[in-house]
């Protein structure tokens, strides 16, 4: 696969995890570009014995994210203060925008780890190549993560709740 070809397969689902890591559009435009010229300057650092293209540029995209992380640790998260009130009918809004605020405040492992299965749709063997980890790991953080959501998010479930209720 030529360097041109995977940015045209993957360059969304690239820069929605590093979206999603970084919670700011240029960064992640800026993570998109330079995941896309690292692979231009060194396609041979691809091995397809170590895992598929999506592995590779996955792995390529979580360095530059952390890289920016360590560049940038001032910025903080959202800190989910906002609360919802009554029956308003952009709950569901709300409720989405409470979703992605616990999202971002999971710890680092945990959050990167459940963007990239729940949001991503990688598996657990790719995440654990991407990241580095073995699966039994992965399962871990994943595990955590789901948990710490739910304490989070308790206040937001309802029984009959017909806009994506928080399980």
């Amino acid at each position: 696969m030529t360097p041109q070809q995977a940015f045209d397969q993957h360059h969304q689902a690239v820069y929605s995890f590093a979206w999603r890591l970084t919670h700011r559009r240029d960064i992640a435009e800026d993570i998109t570009q330079e995941y896309f010229l690292a692979f231009i300057r060194a396609p041979h650092r691809f091995d397809p014995a170590k895992g598929s293209i999506k592995v590779f540029l996955f792995s390529i995209t979580r360095n530059l994210a952390l890289k920016q992380y360590r560049d940038d640790r001032g910025e903080l998260p959202l800190d989910g203060s906002e609360r919802l009130a009554g029956n308003d009918p952009r709950e569901s809004i709300a409720i989405s925008s409470a979703v992605a605020s616990a999202v971002a405040s999971l710890p680092h492992l945990q959050q990167e780890a459940l963007i990239l299965f729940e949001y991503e749709g990688v598996t657990l063997e790719e995440i654990a190549q991407i990241v580095g980890a073995d699966i039994g790991t992965i399962k871990s953080r994943l595990h955590r993560g789901r948990e710490r959501l739910r304490r989070i998010l308790a206040e937001y479930r309802k029984e009959g709740n017909t806009h994506g209720t928080v399980r």
